[in-house]
């Protein structure tokens, strides 16, 4: 088969390779769509721990085509989407029930291969049933999906809530439907791109920002801004050293900052304790989707959050490599491969 190989930091080809065999406890999953994530491409850079070589690709859905002996619950010709992040069970973290801060995690896509081939093999448990007649394209957003929730989650966003989000990707966008979903009545988002801004307008936000022509902080808290006094809720999806500090300083006192974007590994940001201490804010992060993933892939199949209005393109395995080890493109939200395309 054919699979994307991320064979060492700064090196990734198409190759082709075996055909995986699933185990007693797993899927074989013949790839529909896989989602380009900002992580593929730290990975690609050494911004983000991995075992190369390996087969990135961690947002992927698909269909069945083998069952291991041991596997229940799931049938050839099942429509599935995957939750890449396998917790041992075993250690402090998953007894006390923070699965995604596991000491022995294992990650499909980071770890162990992934989607960015022709097929995947995943366990079961790791396994979650799609409607037949979903758009195959959209069980590739079960993963984005589910760790925004677990941001929204985080923050305890409540109806009425005020809420901005810094970075107009997919995250960004993710959360701002989120949020509305959730209740909040004022929802700020903040990218450099017109189309991104015209688009989170679209799917829920109230305003928009262009941080290249205002400053940030005073259109939204000044008292002639946006929300004069700050937001209750601040959602960092950019994963910037400009955005992680701009967050702190758009919380209202006793607001909650939440840091969802992934930046660089090493990246280090400034902020003011005495701020934090003085207006008590709330600052926290949201690693992965805990328990989230079920939750994404219903919300998905209940066509309550616009998904194809957010894909951008959908590429080839052939052109995969090139997607990855490069920026995304201007106004760009999600990359997907699609095997079938080749």
């Amino acid at each position: 088969m054919k699979a994307v190989r991320l064979e060492a930091v700064g090196s990734i080809s198409l190759r082709e390779i075996a055909k995986p065999v699933p185990g007693p406890d797993d899927l074989l999953v013949r790839i529909e769509a896989c989602g380009v994530c900002g992580t593929d491409r730290h990975l690609f850079h050494g911004e983000f721990p991995c075992r190369p070589p390996v087969t990135p690709g961690h947002e992927f859905s698909g269909i069945v085509e083998e069952v291991g002996t041991a596997v229940s619950g799931f049938a050839v010709g099942d429509r599935v989407t995957g939750d890449p992040n396998i917790a041992c069970g075993r250690c402090g973290q998953c007894h006390a029930g923070r699965v995604n801060l596991c000491s022995n995690l294992t990650a499909i896509g980071i770890h162990r291969d992934g989607g960015f081939a022709d097929y995947v093999v995943m366990p079961r448990k790791q396994a979650f049933v799609l409607p037949a007649d979903l758009k195959p394209t959209h069980g590739a957003f079960c993963e984005p999906l589910g760790c925004c929730l677990h941001g929204v989650d985080l923050a305890e966003v409540r109806p009425g809530s005020s809420v901005v989000v810094l970075g107009g990707g997919v995250i960004g966008l993710l959360t701002v439907q989120l949020a509305r979903l959730a209740g909040a009545t004022t929802i700020i988002l903040s990218t450099r791109q017109a189309s991104r801004r015209a688009l989170a307008r679209e799917l829920g936000a109230t305003a928009s920002v262009d941080p290249t022509a205002t400053d940030v902080i005073d259109a939204i808290t000044s008292p002639a801004g946006l929300m004069p006094g700050g937001a209750d809720v601040v959602f960092e999806c950019a994963g910037v050293c400009e955005t992680v500090e701009q967050s702190m300083r758009l919380a209202r006192a006793g607001g909650t900052v939440v840091i969802v974007g992934v930046t660089p590994q090493g990246m280090k940001a400034e902020f003011e304790p005495f701020d934090l201490l003085f207006r008590e804010l709330k600052v926290v992060g949201s690693f992965l989707n805990p328990y989230t993933h079920r939750r994404a892939a219903e919300l998905i199949a209940a066509g309550v959050i616009e998904i194809d209005r957010l894909i951008s393109r959908q590429v080839t395995l052939e052109e995969a490599p090139r997607v990855i080890a490069n920026p995304p493109a201007p106004g760009e939200v999600k990359v997907l491969v699609v095997p079938a395309m080749g």
